[in-house]
């Protein structure tokens, strides 16, 4: 009996490992987000060993609070049709030892191995006021706005796309933004709106020094997904720190140079005009990723290592870096805008954006995390 219960627990860590590999394939979607935790549930409640935890504590940060939540209670259903199995406390404390592994896991930011840039003696210390993980059931009012205009920004959207809160809501542990057409066309200040999308925007400023990164998913729609920093104010310098932004789909109407723009790492360092600076200065970085932006989620990453360099990160791996053309010193606030781009439009007939599903339209943001050296 004791051989048979090892080989049952062997092929269960064969078997979750197998969902670990393949959590971004959109094919196996049930798999990861049900199927998956009860498998962890399960290997929870029959192994308890030193090897085993060591394995939980590599693995429990793929897991977002949602599942873990519903590994727990799998634990506790198992426990309760099947109590000779284990004790009630030995369950209890696995399933909570499992929860506290998780919160290790989030305890820097997402680096593969060998490519956290931290200085030798210093350590990443989390930004609470500019980190979610979005597992409530609305917004944090304290961190984030979803109302287009007020304190201090009047960007509404670029037509044909209006920027609306009611198209931001969270669930299943992520921040979604679904696009899609106006019931009747908005004109504000001369511009006709015919669509619509988002912005969300921090409440708190980000510094030099610190590194941003969020866990996204694009939608497939020809409009945007972006993650980036934006100076506020009447400021002598104002500053676009683009860290992603990229386009669910192209067209025939799109121009040449964007042509790829639905599979791609992109990011600006742009120096905007105003009474100060009388010509825009862009410097660009890029890197393709592996696959279409929309078809799985990509951890994507900027430190802003000094007002000289920013360093920018694919998957926890470096990619690229930009050297701005000024002094990059003015604190920013983070913007993860869902519009529309004059060089890619909309095609004649709407495109995705009116007749995809709710999934095909909607951009998914399963965290943001900020982090400061210290």
């Amino acid at each position: 009996m004791a051989k048979a219960k090892n080989g049952i627990a062997k092929r269960s860590f064969v078997v979750e490992l197998n969902f670990v590999l393949s959590r971004n394939d959109p094919y196996h979607m049930i798999f990861n987000h049900v199927i998956r935790p009860r498998i962890m549930a399960f290997v929870l409640v029959s192994e308890c060993r030193k090897d085993a935890w060591r394995y939980f504590r590599a693995v429990a940060g793929i897991f977002s609070v949602s599942e873990r939540l519903l590994i727990l209670r799998t634990v506790f259903l198992l426990q309760l049709f099947f109590p000779r199995r284990l004790g009630i406390m030995k369950t209890v404390i696995s399933a909570l030892l499992f929860l506290v592994c998780s919160t290790v896991a989030y305890a820097e930011p997402f680096f593969v191995a060998g490519q956290d840039p931290k200085p030798a003696g210093k350590v990443w210390k989390p930004v609470g006021d500019l980190s979610d993980e979005f597992d409530g059931t609305s917004l944090d009012a304290s961190k984030w706005q979803s109302e287009p205009v007020g304190n201090g920004w009047v960007w509404v959207g670029r037509p044909p796309a209006l920027f609306k809160a009611s198209n931001v809501v969270l669930e299943d542990g992520k921040m979604s933004v679904t696009v899609g057409k106006l019931d009747i066309p908005v004109v504000i200040k001369g511009n006709t709106f015919t669509h619509q999308g988002a912005i969300v925007r921090s409440l708190h400023p980000g510094h030099v020094g610190w590194y941003f990164e969020c866990k996204m998913k694009a939608n497939q729609t020809e409009m945007s997904s972006t993650f980036w920093l934006m100076t506020k104010g009447n400021t002598k310098k104002r500053l676009e720190l683009d860290i992603q932004e990229c386009v669910g789909r192209t067209s025939d109407k799109t121009e040449k140079w964007g042509k790829n723009w639905d599979q791609i790492f992109h990011s600006n360092a742009i120096h905007r005009t105003n009474q100060y600076n009388p010509k825009k200065v862009q410097l660009q970085g890029q890197k393709r990723t592996e696959t279409k932006n929309s078809e799985r989620f990509y951890v994507y990453g900027a430190w802003w290592k000094s007002p000289e360099e920013i360093r920018f990160y694919l998957d926890g791996k470096y990619a690229y870096s930009i050297h701005p053309s000024v002094e990059w010193d003015v604190p920013a606030f983070i913007q993860m805008a869902i519009e529309t781009y004059s060089w890619n439009p909309l095609p004649d007939d709407g495109g995705l954006v009116e007749s995809g599903t709710r999934e095909q339209r909607t951009t998914q943001y399963e965290w943001v995390r900020t982090w400061k050296l210290e």
